[in-house]
């Protein structure tokens, strides 16, 4: 058997040339375009199965360096501790508020529903937390972060679970969100809007977040402010390792990227958040492709039917909690309606599925800037926050 291990730059370019077949792949096949499979999903995928491949034949195995991944993970997960403002969460007002009071009680039931299932299949209660939260309402980026630490606490398989879990969430969220505001729309005779209500000036609900010009300044200044995050951030994990409480590597520099913006906030000061919105995209499209590469594919075939029964579980619960909890927590009218539609691809996959979702339903029912303002501010800002700060805790009560 062929046997090679590619070190840092070897790894590097293998990511580069699978992020480059997994975006003319998607440009060509309408299915993943359509339910928004990143492209380093497609070409990582394409590899593993190659591998697997590789290993059920007793060809080839191949292993990569894992500290640069490691790295990329950190950076994208310090970037997204850069968007949790406090001021625009006050700014968003109190639907803000609820809907991720509502969308942070679904992670919570997801994992509790992963963990008690994973029970009763006999299996190692974090493989619940794989096909939990962290794919679901996390997706792939949460999923290639929780992976190894699940595994690394003897949740075997872990990885390919949460991949596999967050791909099946991408297209299970989308079919149901429709049905799901369709049959609240019949039950409760609500009436969509008319494009007339919103022509008014300042009568949109929208908030403006500045994009700077991107220039060798403002790229310098985002990476200072990611790496001094990933550096203090790092002393922060080693402290909670020294008192017995295990945290992920990316919690420390998440804290700190988020301490940074609401001091920033609070002075009145700017961030150049748009470039770092853009280095962070960079930095988890280049990790999931290593993360999904390595995927060790063979070790997903015993947890098939299990997994399997899991997740439409899951689906079920998230078109109950939406149609349950999400609607009448919004306020039970039209707005509320169109948020349950979205929570529904929001929850099991990621914004771009919820805003897709909502895109479908009010072509047809009529607009609602009310949801288009609130799903994206919880989904982009801080839903991911609050989600690996509930993983984390998960993992140390079931760890």
């Amino acid at each position: 058997m062929f046997e090679y291990t590619f070190n840092m730059s070897e790894t590097l370019a293998v990511a580069v040339i699978l992020l480059i077949i997994g975006r003319w792949i998607k440009k060509k096949v309408f299915f993943f375009d359509k339910y928004f499979i990143p492209a380093p999903v497609i070409g990582g995928v394409i590899f593993s199965i190659f591998t697997l491949i590789g290993k059920n034949t007793e060809t080839f195995v191949f292993s990569f360096e894992g500290e640069l991944k490691n790295l990329l993970m950190i950076a994208f997960f310090t970037t997204i501790g850069f968007l949790a403002s406090l001021k625009l969460l006050k700014k968003g007002g109190i639907q803000v508020l609820i809907f991720l009071g509502a969308a942070s009680g679904l992670v919570i039931i997801q994992n509790f529903i992963g963990i008690h299932l994973a029970k009763f299949f006999h299996l190692n209660p974090l493989l619940g937390i794989a096909a939990g939260s962290i794919p679901l309402t996390g997706g792939h980026g949460t999923s290639g972060a929780f992976g190894p630490v699940l595994e690394a606490a003897g949740a075997t398989g872990a990885m390919s679970v949460a991949i596999a879990s967050a791909t099946f969430g991408l297209v299970a969220g989308c079919l149901i969100g429709g049905p799901v505001g369709k049959r609240l729309m019949i039950k409760y005779n609500l009436i969509g809007h008319k494009e007339e209500e919103f022509i008014t000036e300042g009568n949109t609900k929208k908030i403006d977040i500045k994009k700077e010009n991107i220039t060798e300044e403002s790229i310098f200044k985002a990476i200072v402010l990611i790496v001094v995050s990933m550096g203090v951030g790092g002393i922060i994990n080693s402290l909670a390792k020294k008192i017995g409480i295990v945290l992920p590597t990316y919690i420390g520099p998440m804290l700190i990227a988020a301490f940074i913006r609401n001091i920033v906030d609070s002075k009145g000061g700017e961030l150049p958040l748009h470039t770092v919105n853009i280095i962070g995209n960079i930095a988890l499209q280049l990790f999931l492709a290593m993360a999904l590469m390595s995927m060790r594919l063979w070790e997903l075939a015993a947890l098939a039917v299990p997994l399997v029964v899991i997740l439409l579980i899951q689906t079920l619960v998230m078109a109950l909690y939406a149609y349950f909890i999400t609607f009448r927590a919004m306020g039970k009218d039209y707005d509320a309606a169109v948020i349950a539609t979205g929570h529904c691809g929001f929850g099991m996959g990621a914004t771009p599925n919820a805003m897709a979702n909502m895109e479908s339903f009010t072509a047809a029912n009529g607009p609602s800037p009310t949801a288009f303002f609130v799903l994206p501010l919880v989904g982009a800002l801080f839903i991911d926050f609050v989600n690996a700060s509930i993983i984390t805790v998960f993992m140390n009560i079931f760890g």
